[in-house]
């Protein structure tokens, strides 16, 4: 995959497989490409070369319809993008009732579902402003997982929020991971990519310079600029 923004390339020839059921996670500095390598995956950006597939099919063929694609998609974003007109309720049954068509009713049977299920059944009616950034970002998630998609694309969704809330959001990712939901997501926090990751890529100059096992890629990386990175990390205290 190709991406070039002002004649420059962000992306320059990525191929990263992220199997069914399955956690790869993206890691890298700032500029690495992580960010603009999710956007392309959900159709957010136009590829400029390449290809992504999604069950076989190329959703990047200009015959495709893309917001037929992003419909089996989730994606969440550092910032928490809830409608802050709506409740919570109405945040999580958006997309599923105006977008899926499906019945009002049900949409919110299983919202409220998803809602307990994060410790938020008792926000239902509140609206996002009464909310701490840890809620905020978990009700964004519930909103992802509301629309049961294929693939739950995740940037960086803890690094907007105090320390003491990220524990909160990644607990709700470990699990919805251990229940079998494919996810790819760009993260900074080292010591999650290796408890939950199947696979760790590593992002350079918008190349994919190392992927692998955790515990290799985190553990013993075979690239110099890998090893790099990660003493920066572990001097930060986020390995």
């Amino acid at each position: 995959m190709v991406k070039v923004f002002g004649g420059v390339a962000v992306l320059r020839g990525v191929d990263l497989p992220v199997g069914e059921h399955s956690v790869v996670a993206l890691i890298g500095g700032s500029g690495s490409g992580k960010s603009t390598l999710l956007r392309c995956a959900s159709l957010l950006e136009t590829v400029d070369d390449g290809q992504v597939l999604l069950d076989g099919e190329d959703v990047t063929d200009p015959r495709v319809d893309a917001d037929q694609v992003r419909r089996r998609l989730g994606v969440v974003f550092q910032a928490y993008n809830l409608f802050p007109h709506l409740s919570v309720l109405d945040n999580v049954t958006l997309a599923p009732t105006v977008v899926h068509g499906r019945p009002k009713a049900e949409a919110v049977d299983e919202a409220r579902t998803l809602l307990t299920r994060i410790g938020l059944a008792d926000k239902a009616g509140e609206y996002p402003d009464r909310l701490s950034g840890g809620q905020q970002q978990r009700v964004a998630i519930a909103r992802a997982l509301a629309v049961r998609p294929r693939v739950l694309l995740l940037d960086e969704v803890t690094s907007a929020l105090d320390p003491e809330l990220v524990g909160e959001v990644l607990a709700l990712v470990r699990e919805v991971a251990a229940q079998g939901m494919t996810i790819l997501m760009a993260t900074h926090e080292m010591g999650f990519a290796r408890q939950v990751a199947d696979t760790v890529a590593f992002l350079s100059d918008g190349v994919v310079l190392e992927s692998g096992p955790p515990a290799q890629v985190l553990g013993d990386p075979v690239q110099p600029r890998t090893r790099r990175f990660l003493s920066r990390v572990i001097d930060a205290g986020r390995l």
